[in-house]
């Protein structure tokens, strides 16, 4: 459902991101992309994941889901995780969004603050 049509129904004060998954479908010129693959669900696979033996929900995007096509069920398990508003104080947060972070950098990070 376009974004358009749902917008006027939250309540004046609710954040739109906090109650509703915006997708959109890939572009060539994605700051994320690393070939024909999305390092974004890379860089989030990196992440410990808590979810691993929860159902996978039905979801309508899947048949042409990037991250689905790249990484399967570990994917639709990550999904709900990703936030498009990071807080500055959280730096793992501000690590994975980031293009130019690499799964190694990420898995040093995790490393150190254990």
């Amino acid at each position: 459902m376009p974004a358009a049509q749902v917008l006027p129904a939250i309540p004046e004060g609710i954040a739109p991101h906090r109650i509703l998954r915006f997708a959109s479908h890939c572009v060539s010129g994605c700051a994320n992309r690393v070939g024909d693959d999305c390092g974004l669900i890379q860089r989030i696979q990196t992440l410990p994941s808590s979810d691993a033996a929860a159902t996978v929900p039905r979801c309508h995007l899947r048949p042409r889901c990037k991250w689905w096509n790249q990484a399967g069920v570990d994917a639709c398990h990550r999904c709900p995780a990703v936030a498009t508003l990071n807080s500055p104080d959280d730096e793992l947060a501000v690590l994975v969004a980031d293009p130019s972070t690499t799964v190694e950098q990420l898995e040093h990070w995790i490393a150190a603050a254990e």
